[in-house]
Parts: structure tokens; sequence; C-alpha cells
């Protein structure tokens, strides 16, 4: 099964970190946070990437011509200005991983659509590429193929920004939690799985969000459906989200690390 990657965004709320280079270059310990999220679906023996690149796409083709590997040019498609292969270990697992150059303006569903070939017909996994969890991969794909729908979302709660005071009727603080997990409902974590009829959600045009209107319509048709997880999940958008994982990287503790 692929696994799809979105790497093509601008990062522009994290450009205080690093300007120079796209999100999914951007470090966390010594490597991109992009090989910590393919080292961990590698780990579960996914290891067949396709990267969704717009955005200073040459540098994550340069950094893989710096791995231990072979970088090859497939040329290109309709809609594709460019396509390499990369083939060689990731964290010591044989992972393939092509590259698709989507366009600097395409929004992700536009980015999806333009790798429908890439894909092929069958079952696939996307997710973005600036996010790190320790959900169990295995049992989400179990839960997609159990659920028999068309889109299966992991639904995480993020934590707080702010620390969450318990009070008693006259005000006294009986608690205080620094960093609690988000109370209310769930928010998409990424790491999707998917059936190859997602593609006909996506209307060829390059302002298409995959967010919008092709999930509300899976929603309406009752296809989509959500694996619950309510461990480690986090993002990097802004420079704390950044700083926040390189400590956990830095402890010898990071969940997604396996």
């Amino acid at each position: 099964m692929k696994t799809v990657l979105l790497c093509g965004g601008f990062g522009t709320r994290i450009r205080d970190v690093a300007d120079d280079i796209p999100k999914p270059l951007i470090k966390v310990g010594q490597m991109p946070i992009l090989w910590h999220l393919m080292s961990y679906y590698a780990s579960f023996g996914y290891s067949e990437f396709v990267l969704c690149l717009g955005y200073k796409s040459e540098t994550i083709i340069d950094f893989f011509r710096s791995q231990s590997g072979v970088v090859e040019s497939l040329g290109e498609q309709p809609e594709l200005a460019s396509i390499y292969k990369f083939s060689g270990l990731i964290d010591g697992v044989k992972c393939d991983v092509t590259m698709a150059d989507t366009g600097l303006e395409a929004m992700t569903g536009a980015r999806l659509r333009k790798v429908e070939s890439l894909v092929g017909d069958e079952t696939f996994m996307l997710s973005y590429g600036d996010g790190l969890s320790d959900v169990n991969i295995e049992q989400l794909v179990a839960h997609h193929k159990s659920g028999r729908k068309l889109l299966t979302v992991t639904g995480v709660r993020p934590p707080s920004r702010f620390g969450e005071l318990q009070v008693d009727d006259k005000n006294n603080v009986t608690g205080f939690n620094e960093k609690p997990q988000a109370s209310g409902g769930r928010i998409s974590g990424g790491f999707f799985v998917c059936e190859p009829g997602v593609f006909k959600y996506l209307e060829n045009r390059e302002d298409l969000v995959f967010e919008k209107e092709p999930i509300q319509s899976i929603v309406r048709d009752q296809q989509m459906d959500m694996y619950a997880h309510d461990e480690f999940w986090q993002c990097m958008d802004t420079y704390r989200d950044w700083e926040l994982l390189n400590q956990m990287f830095k402890s010898g503790k990071a969940p997604w690390v396996r």
C-alpha cells in the first residue's frame, strides 16, 4: 500500500524557523520532519511513498540525493512538471519514494488529483508532511477495511495551548494541568486511509482544497469514517510546535520513534 504525503505548501507560519527550505525539511533533531514521518510509516512495513511537491521542490529532491540510495528522473506527465524516484534506505528500511512536482500554487485537493496515476487503482494512505503521531498504523488500516468506507480519517484531540484550572464553587483552585488534552470535539489529524473512489470527488482546478468540498461531499454520501486516536499527535505549524517536537526528541522519549 502506498502512502501519499502532501509536501507542497509554503509554510508561511513557520518562516521564523527556516525561510529557505520547505516545511517538511525543517529538522527535528538531526533529520527533517519528513524523514521522521516516513520512518514511522516504514516501521509498520509501509515503505512506498508518493510525495506531492510544490514550494522549493528541488530541495526535497536534493535531500534524497544525499541519502543512501539512488535518485532517477522519470521525466514528466501531464500536470506534473517533473517526477523523480528514490530507491534506498530510510532509517535502515528499504523504501521507494516517488516525488512529483504538483505545482507551486496547487492546493491539497489539486495535488492529490494530479498523482492519481502514480497511486493506481488501490487503497492508499494520505497525510501531511508536517505532523507526527504515535497512531498505530496497523490498527488504523484494519479499522478502515472493516468500515468499508471510501475514506477514514484519524480523529485526535490536540493538547491545549493553555493551562487548565480546576476550581470549586468558591473559586478556590483545586487542580492545575499545564498542558491538558483538549476536552472538546476531535479534529482531523491527517493519517487518512483512502479508497481510489476518493479521486472521483476531486474536480480539475488548482484551488481545490481537499478538506473542503471533496471531504464535505464524501461526508454527505456517508462514505467517511473516523479512527479515534487519544494518544500523541502534534503538527508543526509554528516555532512553538517545532520547539516542542525537538524537546521531545532530545529527551529520548519521542512517542513517534519506534
